[in-house]
């Protein structure tokens, strides 16, 4: 009898992973229960995540942690405030959807035959630009983390354009969630279902537990967005992980001791100004490796030496993507609470 060999159990974890997903999304089609399917998004994120770190993507699943299965849940939570819990039965059968959707799939799987094998060195696109990559960016940025070199330096012009992508994504949730009632002041202060002082919806509030459990994790999480900001160069992360880590230390706050004490931490003026700041200091970096002699987003005309220049400028515009996430996930999440909190005392005034 032949013992466990490493690919068995790798083979083993991905399957179970794998299932588990599915049953997971067959969840999320089948309930009509948003608050179980918000639940099971996150878990589906999760379990996303855990694949990702199985197939050493690190980076992704780091990203995917934070935001899937993070702070997305509790902007979900956040709509259910503003809406009903429970899916209203849909007036016609989605045949028609159902029809496309099985079409789709099986065109997907046949097509999936000609691809190589997974995980195979010779395929195309280990053969393309992957080894240059991993040849030059250890010495010409001098970041032992490739994904890092790669978006911040190699791809800075694709990484500029996902940042501009959540600028102008934030900007269009903002506008959908405050446009239609329009306040003096912009966003309110105050949050979702708190007392007038402020002190935090009143279930979470007098939980005990929960405020000393939250004042002894929030500066845990900040220290780490602050050593996933900073060591994204040598390890996974960097300034998108970071800056939604931040954003949901300062979310578990405002959840726990209310939203207007979060907003004296994260004052909604700071909030919006960092949303389009961080995109700003993303291009003024480029503007600067221009200024200096060299193209837009070279950063080593920034330094006296190349490799520092590179640090430099990964720096920069990492800084730049941390400032623009965290400004844009607090600012919705602003949004969200305080149109909760303007719904309920139309509600009482009436």
């Amino acid at each position: 009898m032949t013992g466990v060999t490493s690919e068995s159990i790798v083979l083993f974890v991905n399957t179970a992973l794998l299932l588990l997903m599915c049953a997971a999304a067959l969840g999320v089609v089948r309930l009509r229960n948003l608050f179980a399917v918000v639940m099971l998004g996150g878990v589906y994120s999760f379990l996303m995540a855990s694949l990702m770190v199985a197939l050493d993507a690190v980076d992704v699943g780091m990203t995917e942690t934070a935001v899937g299965a993070g702070i997305s849940v509790v902007l979900m939570l956040s709509v259910l405030g503003l809406t009903k819990t429970r899916e209203a039965a849909p007036r016609h059968r989605p045949l028609v959807a159902l029809v496309v959707s099985a079409v789709v799939a099986v065109s997907l799987l046949y097509a999936s035959g000609d691809l190589p094998p997974f995980g195979d060195p010779a395929a195309p696109a280990h053969q393309h630009v992957a080894p240059e990559y991993l040849a030059r960016a250890p010495v010409e940025t001098g970041a032992p983390n490739i994904v890092t070199a790669v978006l911040a330096s190699y791809r800075g012009y694709d990484t500029l354009g996902e940042t501009a992508v959540i600028l102008t994504g934030g900007i269009g949730v903002l506008v959908l969630l405050l446009g239609a009632r329009r306040r003096r002041g912009g966003v309110r202060q105050g949050g979702a279902g708190e007392s007038p002082e402020g002190t935090g919806a009143p279930m979470l509030r007098d939980t005990v537990i929960l405020r000393v459990g939250a004042k002894i994790l929030l500066p845990f999480i900040l220290l780490f967005a602050l050593y996933v900001q900073f060591h994204g160069d040598f390890g996974p992360g960097g300034g998108f992980q970071a800056g939604v880590a931040a954003a949901t230390g300062v979310v578990l706050y405002a959840l726990v001791f209310g939203v207007a004490s979060a907003q004296r931490v994260a004052p909604v003026r700071v909030v919006l100004v960092m949303v389009p700041l961080g995109v700003l200091i993303y291009a003024g970096t480029g503007l600067a490796g221009m200024l200096a002699g060299g193209n837009y987003l070279d950063y080593s005309v920034l330094a006296h030496d190349p490799v520092h220049g590179q640090h430099w400028g990964i720096f920069a515009v990492e800084s730049g993507v941390f400032v623009t996430v965290s400004g844009t996930m607090l600012a919705i999440f602003y949004a969200f609470a305080g149109r909760r909190q303007a719904r309920e005392e139309e509600g009482a005034g009436r």
